[in-house]
């Protein structure tokens, strides 16, 4: 059994890490942090856990979870992890950042769009982006993974087939997408408020959303050369769920066909990624709760597009579900291992 820890056990993406490994045959939670709750049982704060988990939450103690677990998630706010990554590593265990400390290959990226100084450098040309769809084989051999952020992940995994493919002008690329108010995660903040969601719907940190860097750095990858995109997030008002359309213009005319089997083709072996069929598209209720990828297209002639939509539960693919995936294929399990469930519907 994989010994995982768990910092930050309290969060939206912490607890739903809990609910994931409980139902996982081959994890145990040994170490369970909160600083918030310390001394509670993880059930009294999350009453959906009684009966799977009666764990007592305890302070972070960077030797005693090191030493204690195989595998430590980090599900912090930035800045948190990377001064405790390089004593877990040192101890010869394996880390899972659910933060931004290591999404990005050069510090000064990192440090010019979350503002505050990067602490452990060294350790960002050793880390891997945690997208098994496209980083699999990397993912396998690895030790410190950083778990791309939800907006990303949708972004990337709509946006990466096009560009492989060579079938679209890679400057092009618009990204439109809307988040349910979980992705703001449970901090008290005055626009996330009942009052202020409920019947609702809003832009936010439009042209300088910190996701906006790591959609730019994986597409360059893809590309081959520096991208700029447009993204715009939107918060809308439900508790899950992101749907993320993407633009961009085709070099040359195809038909939705012809677009769709771009993607039918890039994602054949993906037990996670659902392309739809001609004439349906993603929405979030289909996979809330779920690991799986809802993904749609349409060639639009008249203004030489493709449209992309892509759909996946923020709290799941896009943080927590994906960091099991990711665990999984760091440990030599099956990358699907505790991950095959179903959305719930309604």
């Amino acid at each position: 059994m994989i010994k995982v820890g768990i910092v930050g056990a309290t969060g939206y993406t912490g607890s739903e890490l809990v609910r994931l490994l409980n139902g996982h045959p081959g994890a145990e939670l040994a170490v369970l942090t909160s600083r918030s709750y310390e001394g509670q049982d993880i059930a009294g704060v999350f009453p959906h856990l009684s009966g799977f988990s009666d764990q007592v939450l305890v302070p972070f103690q960077k030797g005693k979870i090191a030493a204690e677990c195989d595998v430590v998630f980090t599900a912090l706010p930035h800045g948190h992890t990377a001064s405790m990554a390089g004593e877990v590593l040192e101890k010869g265990k394996k880390l899972i950042d659910l933060g931004a400390d290591f999404r990005f290959r050069e510090a000064r990226v990192y440090e010019e769009w979350y503002g505050v100084k990067h602490e452990a450098p060294a350790l960002l040309e050793e880390a891997v982006y945690g997208l098994p769809e496209l980083y699999r084989g990397q993912l396998e051999s690895a030790r410190l993974v950083a778990n791309p952020g939800c907006y990303p992940t949708a972004s990337l995994l709509g946006a990466v087939p096009l560009l492989r493919a060579g079938a679209v002008v890679p400057e092009s690329i618009i990204v439109d997408a809307k988040s349910g108010v979980s992705g703001a995660g449970r901090q008290l903040n005055s626009r996330v408020h009942y009052a202020e969601v409920n019947e609702n719907l809003q832009a936010y940190n439009v042209g300088r959303h910190r996701h906006t860097p790591e959609i730019e750095q994986e597409l360059s990858a893809a590309a081959g050369r520096d991208l700029r995109i447009s993204f715009t997030p939107h918060l809308v008002p439900q508790t899950r769920g992101i749907l993320a359309t993407i633009y961009a213009e085709m070099k040359t005319a195809v038909s939705t066909a012809a677009l769709l089997d771009i993607y039918r083709d890039f994602y054949r072996d993906e037990f996670f990624i659902r392309v739809l069929p001609e004439g349906k598209f993603p929405q979030t209720k289909s996979v809330a709760g779920s690991n799986y990828v809802h993904l749609g297209a349409v060639a639009d002639p008249r203004t030489g597009r493709a449209v992309i939509m892509v759909a996946l539960d923020n709290l799941v693919k896009g943080a927590s579900g994906q960091a099991v995936q990711n665990m999984n294929l760091m440990f030599g399990l099956a990358e699907t291992t505790g991950l095959e469930f179903s959305g719930l519907f309604p």
